[in-house]
């Protein structure tokens, strides 16, 4: 039988078929997802391959609503009695749900009129590239990290590559779906022994291979953050600023993004449930939504009800404008979905966040440093104790001592902590944001965090 890449016709129907299916057996609605994915990852070590791993197959999964109830199942198997199961067993958990009246498709006039990705360029062309290619990749990132003196050994060096295509099915009319490529190259490098030892990592990871940085340079950065790590030890403890470094500040970020997601807001459980249209971020920035760049990682031009995706602004000039929505909570909160929605195989779905920008400052990153005078500059973290509801803020943390504006040792085993609402208003923006992260962040000056140390 043909894959679906042969017979790009096969997910449409198995998504069609899983739909009809789920009609006959006694569904009110239904969704449907059928997605084939591939990928093949290559590990190198000591100048030889390691471990090379491939994976491929197509899995459906069903979603059925039956009077206000709702289930959802999946499988591999997509043979014409298999789903038929799946459907029988799909409306026989729902019925057993508990009801939920906000729950439902979208009406056809709600969806969206684009039912591919034509002009979002994130699926690359052609074959998938030839795993000896991905070996000499990660081998030129290991003998450049290995290169560098005082790097003893490289944990692993790798690459990968993926293709999903995926099609989205239901039951009010819509029938879409779009194919995505993924190429990633990282490196974790290792200095000193035993107790001494530190290590840290360079990675990136790109839709088109050509987009990707020289293997090169991935290798020597890994190195070189690496060797800064070598003596690291504990900070004082004591009231501090924390510069939270671009390689976790998206981090922060995240926690806001998380505080704005109408399932937490429905349930009482976001610190900012009742601040919409109140300050959230100082005066000047805004944080901002655009599931439609061209060949970034989240874009999309529907979302997982099949509603049309948009440029919005979630924070503008530092003030909340909105929640994060599908259409269940949507209705729950009496507003419009967002078209925000991401579901799994096997589950519902739910509001996400994809592609968000927050506004760069004009300092670089050493300008905030010497603002700093003395305080933490953190370039790792671990370990979360998050408060959802309430702001409150520990983790671990590594990275590297300030005194006098300059950084002068590294740093490790320290905890961090405070309340986002007080962080987040504090924040100062450097103007070192990269691009093509799904979340594009700049390094974050934060004023009055406790740093736990020695």
């Amino acid at each position: 039988m043909p894959d679906a890449q042969n017979d790009p016709d096969r997910l449409p129907r198995l998504a069609e078929a899983l739909v009809a299916a789920a009609r006959k057996a006694g569904a009110d609605q239904a969704d449907a997802l059928a997605i084939d994915g591939r990928s093949v990852s290559l590990d190198v070590r000591g100048g030889a391959l390691e471990q090379a791993e491939r994976a491929e197959g197509i899995e459906i999964g069903l979603r059925v609503l039956l009077g206000g109830r709702q289930a959802a199942v999946s499988s591999s198997d997509h043979g014409a009695e298999a789903i038929a199961q799946m459907a029988e067993r799909a409306v026989a958990m729902a019925r057993e749900a508990p009801v939920d009246d906000t729950l439902g498709l979208a009406d056809p006039g709600q969806l969206s009129d684009r039912r591919d990705a034509q002009g979002l360029d994130i699926a690359e062309p052609g074959p998938e590239p030839d795993p000896a290619a991905l070996e000499a990749m990660a081998l030129e990132a290991e003998a450049a990290a290995l290169s560098v003196a005082g790097i003893t050994q490289v944990e692993a060096a790798q690459a990968a590559y993926s293709r999903r295509r995926m099609w989205l099915a239901a039951s009010n009319g819509f029938s879409g779906g779009y194919a995505r490529t993924g190429h990633s190259l990282s490196v974790i490098a290792i200095t000193g022994e035993g107790l001494g030892m530190e290590r840290d990592y360079a990675g990136e990871s790109r839709v088109f291979a050509a987009d990707l940085p020289d293997p090169r340079q991935i290798g020597l950065l890994a190195a070189e953050r690496t060797l800064e790590r070598a003596g690291a030890r504990r900070p004082p403890t004591g009231a501090f600023p924390i510069l939270f470094d671009r390689r976790v500040s998206a981090s922060l970020i995240g926690h806001l993004l998380a505080a704005v997601n109408g399932s937490a807001v429905a349930r009482g459980a976001s610190w900012l449930r009742r601040e919409l249209g109140q300050p959230v971020l100082p005066a000047g920035l805004s944080l901002t939504e655009d599931p439609l760049r061209p060949r970034y990682p989240s874009s999309r031009l529907f979302d997982a009800e099949g509603l049309p995706t948009r440029r919005r602004a979630i924070v503008a000039d530092g003030v909340l404008q909105g929640w994060t929505l599908d259409l269940a909570t949507a209705r729950k909160l009496g507003m419009d979905s967002t078209g925000s929605a991401a579901r799994g195989l096997a589950a519902a779905p739910s509001p996400s966040h994809g592609n968000t920008i927050l506004t760069p400052g004009t300092a670089s990153r050493d300008d905030l440093i010497a603002r700093m005078g003395r305080g933490l500059v953190v370039t790792s973290m671990l370990g979360a104790s998050i408060n959802g509801t309430t702001g409150d803020y520990s983790r671990g943390a590594a990275g590297f001592w300030v005194e006098n504006g300059r950084i002068a040792w590294p740093v490790n085993e320290c905890t961090i902590a405070g309340n986002l609402r007080d962080m987040l208003m504090t924040i100062i923006p450097a103007d070192d944001a990269l691009p093509w992260r799904g979340t594009e962040v700049p390094s974050l000056l934060v004023d009055g965090m406790t740093v736990a140390g020695a």
